[in-house]
């Protein structure tokens, strides 16, 4: 039906005469195997929304209830519990096969679930001024838990049935360039790449790098030139080969460049960022307002944490510490203390080596394994030094020595600093200062109400991933690779 390649002439220049060749074969190919899993996808999904209908009939009616009144308002319900659905499935990539492990897809799908749940119970309870018992949901959810069990299995194994092994190769500038790409090594992505060879193409152009390219499937490539990696990046597009690219802070900041009409010539415009004051008033009030109401949630388990501390070492239970927000703007910072109170006794700041630093208390581990070191920040949201979402206040002497290497990494100071953000979220405590700054521009780049809900919503899944809290290495004072 489709021809297995079609060559399109690029150019009269003789210096190019080699024709560009798409292989239209393999990108249908692919086309085909997205469908399929799609379909997978969506299965799951409609067979969720039929066991709430069920369940929720349930709930309403009885299970010996004969005459249903008023059945249109159920389908509306449906449709909520299906948007909240599919909020909260994309917020957790639930259905990320194949570069998710089973467990980590079962709890994505699960949470997905069981908030969508929690929040419609608590919607018609309130429009009902009505509470009924929410016991029988607790079958739904353990009905969905083992259809969420079974489809995760199959659904990994059929990505990976229809994705073999692909002969990989990495590119790279230099070692710290390499250890970046470490993330492939790894379960389960190292059931997708099989690394047969590596690159360092340092000095090379794309003219000599692109003969050793060939056979191959996928290409990692990190910290490669412009120039050499445009052309890698045309060449991923030529020949339908999937290419995973390490993004530089310039890649990262043309995102937000917006495209100016009034010129003949496409043309990028890129500037400071500045919240739209529709959005910073919206912003604010939600801040006010989560965090009062977090406060009044969480006061049982800060007294708790506070007498903990407190009976430990008598030292106080509150840390305050220097940290950098909008514009270079220092505040105060409220934790709980999680270290002793010499912990920086020769004056020089330090990150922490994780769960063998000694300078961390018994009660200090507990609290940070379980992030309750951090509620006392509620406190700094409701002044107006914080927001809930945004990027992860420094230490001033901190951020001096990665600005020393990197003068990039002030652009994190556009907006107010956060409780949590993509950099919390996606990377881990001990994250090279490059990649969190990275990860801090992508949020400034795309800040908006659903980003905030979704990266609020998403700090949930990390509070269960021990490796978030990981420090440096013993002997560093940042997290910045040498």
């Amino acid at each position: 039906m489709f021809p297995a390649a079609r060559q399109i002439k690029r150019s009269e220049n003789p210096m190019e005469r080699e024709p560009v060749v798409l292989n239209t074969a393999k990108s249908e190919n692919e086309y085909r195997k997205q469908f399929i899993l799609s379909g997978f996808e969506l299965i799951h999904f409609l067979l969720s929304l039929a066991l709430f209908f069920t369940f929720w009939l349930f709930f309403r009616y009885g299970f010996f209830q004969t005459q249903a009144y008023g059945y249109r308002y159920n389908y509306y319900i449906t449709a909520a519990y299906a948007a909240l659905l599919l909020f909260f499935t994309r917020t957790y990539n639930a259905y990320l096969f194949g570069y998710s492990r089973i467990r980590t897809l079962v709890f994505g799908q699960f949470i997905s679930q069981f908030f969508s749940l929690t929040i419609i119970y608590f919607v018609v309870s309130f429009a009902w001024r009505k509470w009924h018992s929410p016991w029988i949901f607790l079958g739904m959810l353990g009905i969905q838990l083992i259809s969420d069990v079974v489809w995760s299995y199959f659904g990994n194994k059929i990505f990976f049935h229809l994705n073999p092994q692909r002969k990989t190769l990495l590119i790279y500038r230099n070692a710290v360039d390499r250890r970046r790409l470490e993330t492939v090594k790894g379960k389960p992505t190292d059931r997708l790449f099989r690394i047969e060879n590596e690159i360092c193409c340092a000095g090379m152009t794309f003219q000599e790098l692109r003969p050793r390219l060939e056979g191959y499937e996928a290409l990692f490539v990190a910290g490669v030139d412009s120039r050499c990696r445009n052309g890698i990046a045309k060449y991923c597009k030529e020949n339908s080969i999937t290419g995973f690219f390490l993004p530089h802070v310039g890649d990262v900041i043309m995102q937000e460049a917006v495209h100016i009409q009034s010129f003949d010539a496409p043309v990028l415009c890129v500037k400071r960022t500045s919240l739209d004051p529709e959005y910073r008033i919206i912003k604010r009030v939600f801040d006010v307002a989560a965090s009062i109401v977090g406060l009044i949630i969480a006061s049982p388990v800060m007294l708790l944490t506070a007498i903990a501390i407190r009976l430990y070492d008598g030292g106080p239970a509150l840390y305050r510490q220097v940290r950098l927000t909008k514009d270079g703007k220092e505040f105060r910072i409220l934790k709980f203390r999680s270290m002793r109170m010499d912990a920086e006794k020769d004056g020089v700041a330090r990150l922490s080596t994780g769960e063998n630093d000694p300078r961390i208390t018994p009660v200090g581990r507990l609290i940070r394994k379980c992030r309750v070191d951090e509620l006392p920040q509620l406190f700094n949201i409701l002044k107006g030094d914080m927001s809930f979402v945004g990027p992860r206040p420094e230490r001033p002497e901190i951020a001096e020595k990665y600005c020393e290497k990197m003068p990039d990494f002030r652009l994190r100071l556009q907006v107010k600093a956060g409780l949590t953000g993509y950099a919390q979220v996606y990377g881990k405590y001990n994250t090279d200062p490059y990649e969190k700054l990275e990860f801090d521009l992508l949020y400034i780049n795309h800040m908006s109400v659903l980003t905030d809900l979704q990266l609020m919503f998403a700090t949930f899944g990390i509070l269960f991933k021990e490796e978030s809290t990981e420090g440096i290495d013993v002997g560093k004072i940042t997290a910045e690779e040498e």
